[in-house]
């Protein structure tokens, strides 16, 4: 008997991290460890893997009189997850000598059901990136994870139904012996998202569409105002529709997060993430963290939008915490023992009543100050991008017939076509949007005349905007200007982006 070691990963947000699964036979009393900092579901693992190696037809290791000691490493880093289940039966069926394989250029992972069965696991998606990275040249898997594994190319993807399965495909010499035929590539449709509510579902609101238009092409924070049933969350579902498809970078990300965290239930899609928490949601469940720190609903939203409704009613921390991803589009959550950074690229859209009591006002302004004074802080509301009223629709305009078909498809063809003129403006820079641009950028590629220096200056003066303010106007011009299919930004954008800015 010798050391046997066989290869997997442990999957994170950002990326996996290779693991060498190694095992070792002993003779003497029967006992079976795992070292290398390992989950209670990684410690489970013994029972699974002996029941599932007796149920393939195989020895099992309790019914020998060994000592099994299977080690993870690297030692330091935490195993979590019953992914290992797979790689451990191969270590040992290798190291007790009743399979004769070599596979050192192959990554397993799977968890073992009693009989042996392969069963799905979470965050296969950042394993396979792993194992490209390092070099790999096959991965075995569960075959419930195949298609979502078959979205890296570069290495080749064995779905495999079973223990017994795997075995017959990498032991040539068994008499039964059967390779299992890889995964094809998996394709990804570039496809909108239809949503629930489109923008012809909307009577009135042409001031609030009109915002709604200019954030998703630039994908500018916003918040919606108004008194109860005016048809706030209605735009924000109508968002939905009128969001581009992710780009294929995209979607592995968003694939990949949602993959580790088990919300991958509408499948492999270009659409980006819509989350919509609860006002009673936990701390940390909007934000993240916990002893080993999971991502929260800020991170599951990366890549899309982050819908925050009746927001002042949620914890004034928790409102606090946004402002680091609103900014650096990352969440920093230190622990003790570490430090993780998870993703939070969203687009914040906010909606809240004028008053608590959600009585219809004249000034908002008034209200607003006296009812949610100690909920919002100014920080918080100089990063939204769009401040925009949604008030009461008279009779007449709600009970027309004359609806606008064709709005939503007009207005995906509009922001594609603006998307496309910043794509080409920050090539090689890794910005897709307006609204990700930093004051640097700015200064690099937006051109400003003096007659739109002279307006800006003069109402920075007026209206004293923070600096912070200052650059978000010209922002959201740009995105105007793009929309109208401008290069530069002329008056107008510039008139109309200050219509836009928070009124508090």
């Amino acid at each position: 008997m010798s050391v046997a070691r066989v290869f997997a990963a442990q999957p994170g947000i950002l990326r996996g991290d290779i693991v060498t699964v190694e095992a070792d036979l002993s003779r003497g009393l029967h006992s079976f460890q795992l070292v290398g900092l390992a989950g209670k579901a990684v410690e489970e693992a013994k029972d699974r893997v002996s029941s599932a190696i007796k149920n393939s037809g195989f020895t099992s290791p309790k019914s020998e009189n060994h000592k099994i000691v299977v080690s993870l490493a690297p030692a330091d880093l935490k195993k979590e997850g019953p992914l290992f289940d797979l790689p451990i039966a191969i270590a040992y069926l290798i190291a007790a000598e009743e399979i004769t394989v070599s596979i050192d250029r192959t990554l397993l992972v799977g968890e073992l059901a009693l009989d042996g069965t392969l069963r799905g696991v979470r965050g296969v998606l950042p394993v396979v990136q792993a194992a490209v990275r390092a070099g790999f040249t096959e991965v075995i898997v569960p075959m419930e994870n195949a298609e979502e594994s078959a979205l890296i190319p570069g290495i080749t993807v064995t779905p495999a139904e079973n223990l017994l399965a795997v075995i017959r495909h990498i032991d040539a010499t068994r008499e039964d012996h059967a390779t299992i035929p890889s995964q094809s590539p998996t394709q990804i449709e570039t496809l909108w998202d239809e949503g629930i509510i489109r923008l012809e579902d909307i009577r009135g609101q042409e001031s609030a569409k009109r915002g709604l238009l200019i954030a998703a092409a630039g994908r500018h924070n916003i918040i919606f105002v108004g008194p109860p049933g005016t048809g706030k969350t209605m735009l924000a579902r109508a968002l939905q529709g009128i969001l581009p498809p992710l780009t294929t970078e995209e979607a592995l990300e968003v694939t990949a997060i949602h993959s580790v965290a088990g919300t991958l239930e509408e499948g492999i899609s270009r659409k980006p993430p819509f989350r919509s928490p609860h006002h009673t949601a936990s701390h940390t469940s909007l934000v993240g963290g916990g002893t080993h720190p999971k991502p929260g609903e800020v991170t599951l939203a990366h890549r899309g939008v982050l819908f925050l409704d009746e927001f002042p009613e949620f914890e004034r921390r928790s409102i606090d915490a946004l402002r680091q991803p609103l900014e650096d589009r990352v969440v920093s959550i230190s622990r003790v023992h570490s430090t993780v950074l998870f993703p939070a690229d969203v687009m914040l859209v906010a909606a809240m009543n004028p008053t608590r009591g959600g009585d219809d006002g004249g000034n908002y302004t008034d209200q607003m100050l006296e009812t949610y004074k100690q909920k919002i802080s100014g920080p918080i509301l100089d990063r939204i991008d769009l401040w925009l009223p949604v008030p009461h629709v008279d009779f007449d305009t709600m009970t027309s017939e004359n609806a606008r078909t064709g709005e939503t498809a007009r207005a995906r063809e509009q922001i594609a076509a603006a998307r496309t003129r910043q794509q080409k403006r920050f090539e090689g820079r890794g910005i897709t949007a307006n609204a990700e641009m930093s004051a640097r950028v700015i200064d690099e590629k937006i051109v400003l005349s003096d007659e739109v220096r002279d307006l800006l200056r003069m109402s920075a003066t007026k209206l004293k905007l923070s600096p912070r303010s200052y650059h978000r106007v010209i922002k959201v011009a740009q995105t105007i200007a793009d929309l109208d299919e401008k290069e530069n930004i002329e008056p107008p954008h510039i008139l109309e982006a200050l219509q836009y800015r928070v009124k508090l």
